[in-house]
Order: C-alpha cells, then sequence, then structure tokens
C-alpha cells in the first residue's frame, strides 16, 4: 500500500470522525451543521481521491477523480455558511447581506458537474507511474469557483478572529488557524490547476496532508468547550483592511510569475513537496505568533535584559486614548476598553460591570470571557451590589480579590468565573470619575499566571479612571440628547395633537351625516369601515403622543397584583392564534398606581401579541424574590436583537414594528421606575422575548406572604 493512498485515507478517518463526533455530542445549531457537513464533504473528496492514486486504469482513474470533483463542488456553500455564522452573534445579518452569493454557491458549482460530467477530466499520460490528468472547462469552473470561495471563507475568519478578544480568542484561536491552514492550501493547489490546465495526481498528496494538519489543529480547537456558542460581532465591511485579500492577491501575481519561469526552466519535479515544506514553516510561525505566552515571554525578556520598562506608556497611553476616544455609546466604550485592557495587561479574562443610575445594581458593560446572553446566570443581589459599591467608595485602589477575606469579594469572584487553572489572581479595579463610582473592571486568566506588579496597579488606576471619564461623559451625552429630543417632541405634538383633534372631529361629523346616504349599501359599507379605522388609528396616537406632554404622577395604593393581572388579561383569552398561560402564584399587597401599572402591563401584552402575527404562545407568570413583586411577561414572538435591546429599546422614537412610533416601552420604564421598581429584558432573535416588571414589596407584606405560602 503506497505512502500517498495511506496517507489519503489517514485524512479521511480523521476527518470523517471529526464531522461524526461534532454531530453527536453537542447542541445542534447552524455553525455545528455546516462545519460538520463541510468537514464530511473533505473526508470523501480525500477518500475519492486515494482511490484514484491506487486506480491502475485511467478510465479508473478519471471516474474516481471526478467523484472527487463532484464532493469538491459542495465545498463552497457549506463552508462559506460555516465562516458567516461561527462564533457569530450577528449572523443572522450576515446570512441575509450574502444571500444571493450563497445561493450562487449551492447551484454554480453543482450545476457545472452534474450536466458537464464528461468534461471534468481527461487522463493524457502516464509519468513515473502516476497518470496526468487534464482538466477540461467544466473542472476549470470548478477550481476557479473553489479558488474564490477559499478567499472568501478566509476572509470571513479573519474578520471574526480580529474581532475577538482574550478568552474568545484563545477559544478559536486554533479553528481559525487550522480552517486557514486548509483553505490556503485549497487556494494553492487550485491556482495551480488554473495556471497549468493540468493536475498530477501529486497534487492529492498536499491536499490530504493539509486537511490531516488542519483536523489536528481543529481537534486542539475542539477541546476548548463553547467557541461555537460565543457571540463575536465583526464589521459588517468585510472587505475593510481585510490582510487576507492582500495577502491573496499578492499570492496570486507572484504564484503566476514564479510557475512561468518554473516552465521556463524545465520544470522542478521536488515543487510540490517544497511548497509543502514552506506551508508547515509558515504554520508554525503562525501559531508562535498568535501565542500569547510567547508574546507575554518577549515583552519582559525585553524589560529585563534591556533595562526599560515593561510599559511603553507614552504608546499605550495613545492607543488607549485614540481608541475609546470617539466611542460615544456606552456598550461601544466598555467594548473597547475591555479589549485594549486585554491586550495591554496580556490579562485573557476582562469584564466591566457598570453601576445603574440607582445605585443598586451592577449589570454587564462588556467582556472577553462570556457573552451578554450568560450574564443573568452571573447577576448579584442587591444587598451584595450594595457591599460592593461600600466597599470601593471607601477604598478607591486595585485590589486582589482572590486574597481578599471580606464578604464582598465573594460575589466578585462569582461573577467573574476563572478559565484557567493556573490564570494567577484575579484584580479588581474601581472605576471612578468626579468622585462617583461608574462600575468596576476585574482581570483575570493571565498568560502564564504572571502576578501584577506595582507598575500594572498603577497603570490599571489610570485607565479605569480614562474609561470611567467616558462613562460620565457618555451618560450626559446621553441625558443632553434625551432632553433635547423630547423638548422637540413636546412642541411638534402640540401642534400634530391639535390638528389630530381637528380631523378626528371632522370625521366624527361625517360618521353622523352618512345616514343621509345609508340607502347606498356600497358607499356604506366603505364609508364605514374607512372612517371607523382612521378615527380610531388618529385616537390612539393622540393618546401615545400626549403621554409625554405631561408629567408622570403616581397615586399609589395597596394593590392586589393578581387581581390586577386577571383582569388586564380578560381581553386576550379568546385572541385569535394566541395561547394565554397563566401561573400565578400568592402575592402579598403591593403599594402601586393601578392605573399606570396598567399601561405597563397592557403594552407588555400587546408587543407579545404583536411580535407573533402568525400566532403563538404567551405566558404571565406572577412570583416574589429577594423582596420584589416580579411580573413576567414571556412570548415565543420574532425577539429582538442584542444590540436593539441595549441601545434602543428603551429609547423614545427607536422601535422595531412598522407603524409604531416608540413611546410604549420608555413610557412603561418611566413607570416602572417612579414606583421605584425596574424592568428587565431577555430576548433572542427567532426564539421570544422575556420582559420582567419588578416592584418592591414592603418588609412586612413580604413576610406576611411568606407565611401565607408556608400555611
Amino acid at each position: 500500500m503506497p505512502f500517498d493512498f495511506r496517507l489519503g485515507l489517514l485524512s479521511t478517518i480523521v476527518a470523517g470522525a471529526i464531522a461524526l463526533v461534532t454531530l453527536l455530542t453537542a447542541k445542534r445549531s447552524l455553525s455545528r451543521w455546516s462545519f460538520a457537513i463541510g468537514m464530511a464533504v473533505f473526508a470523501l473528496e480525500s477518500l475519492f481521491s486515494s482511490l484514484a492514486v491506487e486506480a491502475i486504469m485511467p478510465d479508473r482513474v478519471v471516474f474516481w477523480d471526478t467523484l472527487a470533483f463532484f464532493a469538491m463542488s459542495f465545498v463552497p456553500a457549506t463552508w462559506i455558511v460555516f465562516s458567516l455564522s461561527y462564533a457569530r452573534g450577528n449572523k443572522f445579518e450576515f446570512l441575509v447581506k450574502w444571500r444571493f452569493w450563497l445561493l450562487s454557491a449551492f447551484i454554480l458549482p453543482v450545476a457545472v458537474c452534474v450536466p458537464f460530467r464528461n468534461q471534468l477530466l481527461f487522463a493524457v499520460a502516464q509519468s513515473q507511474g502516476t497518470w496526468l490528468l487534464r482538466v477540461g472547462a467544466a473542472g476549470f469552473a470548478v477550481n476557479l469557483l473553489v479558488l474564490l470561495a477559499s478567499v472568501f471563507v478566509l476572509m470571513n475568519l479573519e474578520a471574526t478572529f480580529r474581532a475577538s478578544v482574550g478568552t474568545m480568542r484563545w477559544r478559536i484561536k486554533f479553528m481559525v488557524l487550522g480552517l486557514a491552514v486548509l483553505f490556503a492550501v485549497r487556494a494553492y493547489t487550485a491556482t495551480q490547476l488554473l495556471l497549468f490546465r493540468s493536475v498530477s495526481l501529486a497534487r492529492n498528496d498536499i491536499n490530504s496532508a493539509a486537511l490531516l494538519l488542519a483536523c489536528l489543529l481543529v481537534l486542539r480547537s475542539l477541546f476548548r468547550i463553547g467557541h461555537f456558542e460565543l457571540t463575536i460581532y465583526p464589521s459588517q465591511s468585510i472587505l475593510h483592511n481585510s490582510v487576507t485579500l492582500f495577502l491573496a492577491g499578492a499570492y496570486l501575481i507572484i504564484v503566476g510569475v514564479l510557475a512561468k519561469v518554473v516552465v521556463f526552466l524545465g520544470g522542478d519535479s521536488s515543487f510540490e513537496l517544497k511548497a509543502l515544506l514552506v506551508l508547515v514553516a509558515l504554520v508554525v510561525l503562525a501559531v508562535l505568533l498568535l501565542s500569547d505566552h510567547v508574546r507575554m515571554f518577549t515583552k519582559r525578556f525585553a524589560s529585563r535584559h534591556f533595562q526599560r520598562p515593561m510599559y511603553d506608556y507614552r504608546t499605550v497611553w495613545r492607543v488607549f486614548t485614540e481608541g475609546t476616544a470617539r466611542r460615544v455609546e456606552q456598550t461601544d466604550l466598555c467594548n473597547a476598553v475591555v479589549k485594549l485592557v486585554s491586550d495591554v495587561f496580556q490579562a485573557l479574562s476582562v469584564t466591566i460591570w457598570l453601576v445603574d443610575e440607582a445605585k443598586e445594581r451592577l449589570t454587564l458593560g462588556a467582556s472577553t470571557s462570556f457573552a451578554q446572553s450568560d450574564a443573568g446566570e452571573l447577576n448579584l443581589t442587591p444587598g451584595e451590589t450594595a457591599s460592593i459599591i461600600s466597599a470601593f467608595t471607601a477604598k478607591q485602589e486595585p485590589l486582589d480579590i482572590d486574597s481578599s477575606k471580606e464578604d464582598w469579594s465573594v460575589p466578585l469572584k462569582r461573577s467573574h468565573p476563572g478559565e484557567f487553572a493556573q490564570g494567577g489572581n484575579r484584580v479588581c479595579v474601581p472605576m471612578i470619575a468626579g468622585g462617583e463610582l461608574f462600575g468596576v473592571m476585574i482581570l483575570g486568566d493571565r498568560v502564564g499566571g504572571q502576578p501584577f506588579s506595582v507598575q500594572d496597579f498603577d497603570l490599571l488606576k489610570c485607565a479605569s479612571n480614562q474609561a470611567a471619564a467616558g462613562l460620565l461623559n457618555s451618560q450626559l451625552a446621553q441625558r443632553l440628547s434625551q432632553s433635547k429630543q423630547l423638548e422637540a417632541f413636546q412642541a411638534m405634538s402640540a401642534f400634530f395633537v391639535h390638528d389630530l383633534k381637528n380631523t378626528a372631529s371632522t370625521l366624527s361629523l361625517m360618521l353622523q351625516n352618512l345616514p343621509v346616504h345609508y340607502q347606498d349599501p356600497q358607499f356604506r359599507e366603505d364609508a364605514l369601515r374607512g372612517i371607523s379605522k382612521t378615527v380610531a388609528h388618529i385616537n390612539d396616537i393622540i393618546s401615545r403622543l400626549t403621554v409625554l406632554r405631561h408629567d408622570l404622577a403616581i397615586n399609589a395604593v395597596d394593590c392586589d397584583l393578581n387581581y390586577l393581572v386577571v383582569e388586564i388579561l380578560k381581553g386576550y383569552k379568546h385572541a385569535e392564534g394566541i395561547k394565554l398561560e397563566t401561573k400565578l402564584q400568592k402575592m402579598p399587597k403591593v403599594h402601586l398606581d393601578p392605573v399606570q401599572i396598567r399601561k405597563v402591563l397592557t403594552n407588555l401584552m400587546l408587543n407579545s401579541k404583536e411580535a407573533m402575527p402568525g400566532g403563538g404562545n404567551i405566558c404571565v407568570e406572577t412570583s416574589q424574590r429577594d423582596g420584589w413583586a416580579v411580573v413576567s411577561v414571556t412570548d415565543s414572538g420574532c425577539g429582538m436583537s442584542p444590540e436593539f435591546v441595549r441601545n434602543s429599546l428603551f429609547r423614545p422614537f427607536s422601535t422595531t414594528k412598522k407603524n409604531g412610533i416608540g413611546i410604549g416601552m420608555f413610557h412603561s420604564k418611566m413607570i416602572v421606575e417612579a414606583h421605584h421598581g425596574r424592568i428587565e429584558v431577555e430576548s433572542n432573535e427567532g426564539k421570544g422575548t422575556v420582559f420582567r416588571v419588578n416592584l418592591p414589596v414592603k418588609p412586612q407584606e413580604s413576610v406576611r406572604a411568606a407565611q401565607l405560602i408556608e400555611h
């Protein structure tokens, strides 16, 4: 059994095993399915190519290599889908944006292979025991499509890798590197075929070796749990500053010139082997350059032996200020800060927890180790939050929380779980500006487990205070913008409401005069339908617009929250297509304004119903938790993107509804906060949304409710 056949068979077995294990050992997702199918396609192609090497008769060689071409025709579609969805929180935006190219990647290769299968390959000569095949027009087209797809996949993987940071980058590094090796070799072999219009079966050895090497790197990555579920948000401008695009263009030019030189000089029989050795050397170099340990060692070696500070403070501060100066939105600023801090201090896990305006909660600002959707499991109780805020307000210095014996350090450790057993101690840095605590930044999982020095603490304090100043500016800018919006809206709505009221009065008069034409059935039917719809729509707009023209007044009384919920749900029991479920627990009396809270719950129910135009499930629950009365409304509707929830959901005039004006959730938040409560939201696109209204319960009422439940 020749070596090239054994190499191809081994790569087939390993790739097929990875595809099978991926499907059987983890939950299904688009990226997992496309990855498993893509590896299975490569396994089949490697198998057919190996059988072609073993074949003796030319017709059998062409037969097996033609099957390899058929398998290769599925490479573009499956791997483009994977590269657009792998570890991306906004994968559906990319899939929609590139949908026509995806459809082309599915159709074109198969459309070329199936009807023109007799024009893929031709056996023309035998040299040193192996057949040389001439590529037909169909084979040329398939290889061109594979080359373009390989470059596109590499560009997408580069974009994902560049958008990742810290632990997220650590998790995907070997997956990206392994696939980069695989598709770089595919681009190389496709280029050789396009240049010479012929293919030697020795080409299969290079593809098999690259597939085996890629599988080993991918296996290394698969042991790093969680990289399929990451939520990285690369830029939509995939061509912007793409190193892959530059290298691919340079490579195609250089290899074209070199190929002509080789042909002119009479050829080089060891050309493929030399290319493979160069590839292995480049992979080793890439692993070293991407290694955080190597970068940390280089920095410390230079600091120790060349008598210079560990940090070039001017460069660090210039990069930090440039990276944060243009970040106006709070979320963008936090994402930029954790990425910069992770790079500067070589800490793979960096998390920012922000103090809310009421100084009652810590919410996730950004993290390099876990996604926004995972933050709910790490949230702190109000008591824990108060103790942390009090501790860092009194002591405004970076602290090693792993060595701390204080009670408030326990929830901080829980809110920042370590990824590595030898990642060193975790450090918490307060973010203070103008004497006010805006949040805390926690660093952990430092490369090599290196302890933080005095230099590190000084620079960390400067960086956190600079970030806090940015948060303060962002907060003030947001308040100013909102104030201007409301001021402009109040001026506009005064005229708008006046005109609408006149229009509604006119339409009402038309309804009164309608009996004059009552004998005309067609006119009567059309007029009544149109006028009634218009009046209802206008009055609805008036009621929503006038909400913001008056100060919010709360007339609170002790109220049965369950009774209020039941009254509101009566109007939805027979709604078409809606399956309504209620789970009401025994609740204490809550001091609230029933009229205003009714508006909040009605708005949540309407939002849930409108999020399910084709029907669905709505579940309304009441419960008591940690001194709060909680009403949750869960639907199975279209959901919302994380960006919309973070940046737009509770802002006036921001809406996803086609005919909405974006006031309902803003007004609901105002009402709940006027009751000293809060609204929480969890939403996943395509899966549904959960809104929770938290209202404070008097301590004595909470005890009384607990006694009722016990009895």
